[in-house]
């Protein structure tokens, strides 16, 4: 599958066109999930950039993506950051309130492999103690990874630890297992600290299936419908604060610090590996929904639905503001 430009093409944008739209922002108010990892540093910014606009905004803290995708199905939220798959997993499963708006960034995905052990190739996990986040995206980008290089899954330990990022850094930490298939802040963490290393023959960013994909930016269908312009404003702020801060990694960084209260040498790390900008595509979103019933994860293809459940518009809108 032909990968996407990540920023080319983006306009510089501006706020004062959308906000010049009536948003009625005296009445209405968006309600928007996040989670506190660096790829998603541009919605801190965004909101307070609409705050300032005169925009009733409101951000809810998440921990995990699926726990955003829940919260947004069962209409607590209006917009949200979720995972690459999390459109596909809400269609196979009867809802069809979620719709997709844009990707939000890409990286590479190394396994984190603890200091002193090996991880040359893919051969070495065997026999290994891996902690993964059972159900999380980067746990779909590892479980294609290994599908399509012909890995067993159990030819390792699978450790599923629940939560924070920061229970899989603590684990490899103390020696309990030997790698980690985590995300950003805590990809760097153990490498920063000395604890971990990035096995970068181990990078699973580049399954077909997955691919490099960090998130997207979705929205509950009733909001589309009823909140059409506050959500448009929001995906605008958005575009701009993340064109910014994808184009200067010290920017990007200190966004990054003071979102996730990482150190800010650790955060201009960070800023350095994610590559800012709306990555994903409803083409790899579909193939994304076959393989995943063709691996199980999910109880029927719906990759036939993935084009109603999803608006381009609203990121056209935002390139040409």
């Amino acid at each position: 599958m032909q990968r996407r430009t990540i920023l080319g093409g983006i306009p510089a944008l501006g706020l004062a066109t959308t906000m010049s739209r009536p948003l009625h922002a005296e009445t209405t108010t968006l309600t928007v999930g996040y989670e506190k990892v660096g790829h998603l540093a541009p919605i801190i910014a965004a909101a307070n950039d609409l705050k300032t606009a005169g925009m009733d905004i409101k951000l809810v803290e998440f921990v995990r993506y699926a726990d955003a995708r829940t919260a947004l199905l069962a209409g607590s939220l209006d917009v949200a950051a979720v995972g690459p798959a999390d459109l596909a997993i809400s269609l196979a499963n009867g809802s069809s309130s979620m719709v997709g708006i844009m990707g939000v960034g890409a990286s590479p995905k190394y396994v984190i492999g603890r200091t002193g052990t090996k991880f040359d190739s893919w051969d070495d996990i065997k026999g290994k103690k891996i902690a993964i986040a059972p159900g999380s995206a980067v746990w779909f980008q590892f479980a294609a990874t290994l599908i399509e290089k012909g890995i067993p899954y159990n030819s390792f330990t699978a450790v599923n630890i629940q939560g924070a990022g920061t229970n899989l850094d603590t684990a490899l930490d103390k020696g309990e297992v030997d790698a980690i298939v985590t995300w950003e802040p805590f990809e760097s963490i153990p490498v920063m600290k000395g604890y971990g290393y990035f096995a970068k023959n181990l990078d699973y960013s580049i399954s077909k299936a997955v691919g490099a994909e960090l998130g997207m930016l979705v929205a509950n269908k009733a909001a589309v419908d009823s909140k059409r312009a506050a959500v448009q404003a929001f995906v605008t702020a958005y575009v701009t604060q993340m064109k910014l801060l994808g184009t200067s990694p010290a920017k990007f960084g200190e966004a990054i610090a003071g979102m996730t209260g990482i150190d800010l040498a650790v955060s201009v790390k960070i800023a350095e590996i994610i590559k800012l900008g709306p990555v994903i595509t409803p083409a790899q979103i579909k193939a994304q929904a076959r393989a995943f019933n063709d691996l199980g994860v999910i109880p029927k293809d719906v990759s036939g639905e993935i084009d109603k459940n999803w608006d381009g518009s609203f990121l056209t809108t935002a390139m040409k503001a």
